[in-house]
C-alpha cells in the first residue's frame, strides 16, 4: 500500500465519491460527499410502434448510490407531432435500481392506445423527475435527499424517440 498525496487523491476522484482505505481492516470504504445528483438521463427504449404497443424504459444516472423508496416518476413529453392533440405527458414509474446510482423507469403502451399517434416525438424536459406519492430517493452514503431537479440540456442529451405506424 502506497501512502498518497491529497493531491494524488483527488485525480482519482470521481463526481462526489472517493475512495478511502481502512488501515485497519483494508477494506476499501466509498464515501459520498455533498447530496446525490442527476447527471444523465437516457432512454432504454430504441423504437415505439403504436400498431405493436411498446414499453417505454429509461434510466436516470446519479453520481452517487441513491436509495429509492415508493414509486417515483419520470415524465416523458409528447410533442404530438402526429395527427390530433392532447396526447401525453406519460408517466413512467420506478422499476429498479435502489442501492446504486441507476434507476429505471418504464410505462407499458398497448397496441394502438390514443396515448401515441405515428410521428409523435417522445422526450426529457426539464426537471422530469418526481416525488410521486410520499417517494423518496435518499443519497445512500449521506441519508440526505438526492437533489431531483435537472436542466433541460440533460434531458435534450437523452435524444428523442418518434412513434411509427
Amino acid at each position: 500500500f502506497k501512502q498518497k498525496t491529497a493531491y494524488e487523491i483527488s485525480l482519482g476522484l470521481v463526481g462526489s465519491e472517493m475512495c478511502i482505505r481502512d488501515s485497519a481492516t483494508g477494506a476499501d470504504l466509498a464515501v459520498g460527499i455533498g447530496q446525490a445528483d442527476i447527471t444523465e438521463i437516457d432512454w432504454i427504449t430504441t423504437a415505439a410502434d403504436k400498431s405493436e404497443g411498446f414499453t417505454l424504459s429509461a434510466k436516470v444516472i446519479f453520481n452517487e448510490n441513491v436509495t429509492v423508496s415508493g414509486t417515483p416518476t419520470l415524465s416523458v413529453t409528447n410533442g404530438n407531432q402526429g395527427t390530433g392533440s392532447g396526447r401525453g405527458p406519460h408517466v413512467l414509474a420506478y422499476a429498479s435500481g435502489t442501492g446504486t446510482n441507476e434507476l429505471t423507469f418504464s410505462l407499458a403502451i398497448a397496441a394502438d392506445n390514443a396515448a401515441t399517434n405515428a410521428d409523435d416525438v417522445l422526450s426529457f424536459g426539464a426537471n422530469p423527475l418526481a416525488h410521486a406519492g410520499g417517494s423518496t430517493i435518499v443519497d445512500t452514503a449521506g441519508g440526505g435527499n438526492a437533489t431531483i431537479t435537472s436542466s433541460a440540456g440533460i434531458g435534450t442529451a437523452a435524444g428523442t424517440i418518434t412513434v411509427v405506424a
